[in-house]
């Protein structure tokens, strides 16, 4: 539609594992904006479009391309990895679309890593979970180690996103380090790294050992809450029932 722009969660990026709605939008589109990296995870699908792109680092820029290019009466998509909402690009969006008021918003909702990692661990998120980013380019390293603090004091299972990068190498021995005042070191963890593309990657490990595991923007690391467990080779956090034989009741009857 003209004078709206579709704000489009890619998910991993395998178009096998997009929405049929984010495949919707794209295929409508005249225009797909994205960060270089994304664009090139379509893999030539869509190269019928306009492709614009940014660098790491200029998300402003890009969604000011996004809203000059839906005043020029096109059909816009900005391309996000994951869910465009779960630290993506649809904030920022709104944040800078308070100038363009004629223009219209569309958020097409994709499979973020926390969804997409915890299929190939199993279901590590089978009950209250926390999400994390262990990245502080924007929010300060104290406020981060806040969370993690409440997240461990609340029994929540963890799901910690930008977990190490070549400046931030230490982040994540810095956060076990503070899981682990509140958590016991064998508690069960697991690592999803490139999820849906090539080289896909999964390990599963205690808390302690979590901590000289290396890893880079492109892993999503789970962490257990007292009620999770290992089931044939897969990290689960159990919900509570009481299973009896092959039946399982609600552990409240």
């Amino acid at each position: 539609m003209k004078n709206e722009i579709s704000i489009v969660g890619m998910g991993p990026g395998r178009e096998d594992m997009m929405t049929l709605q984010a495949v919707r939008a794209l295929e409508e589109a005249d225009v797909i904006v994205g960060y270089t990296v994304y664009l090139q995870l379509l893999d030539g699908r869509f190269r019928d479009k306009e492709l614009l792109s940014t660098p790491m680092r200029q998300e402003t820029e890009r969604c000011e391309i996004c809203f000059g290019e839906a005043q020029k009466g096109k059909r816009v998509a900005l391309l996000c990895s994951g869910d465009a909402g779960i630290y993506g690009m649809a904030s920022l969006m709104y944040d800078v679309g308070q100038k363009y008021p004629q223009i219209r918003l569309k958020v097409i909702p994709g499979i973020t890593a926390a969804c997409s990692g915890a299929a190939l661990l199993g279901a590590p998120l089978g009950q209250d979970f926390c999400v994390v980013s262990l990245s502080d380019l924007l929010i300060p390293w104290e406020k981060i180690g806040r969370r993690l603090e409440a997240a461990a004091q609340g029994d929540f299972a963890l799901v910690l996103y930008n977990p190490g990068s070549h400046k931030r190498k230490d982040h994540l021995k810095k956060a076990c380090d503070i899981l682990l005042q509140y958590m016991e070191e064998t508690r069960i963890c697991g690592c999803a790294e490139k999820i849906g593309r090539e080289g896909t990657k999964v390990t599963l490990c205690t808390l302690r050992e979590l901590r000289n595991i290396p890893v880079n923007m492109f892993t999503t690391v789970f962490v257990g809450s007292s009620d999770s467990v290992l089931i044939n080779g897969k990290m689960v956090t159990r919900r509570g029932y009481k299973v009896e034989g092959n039946i399982a009741v609600c552990g409240d009857n």
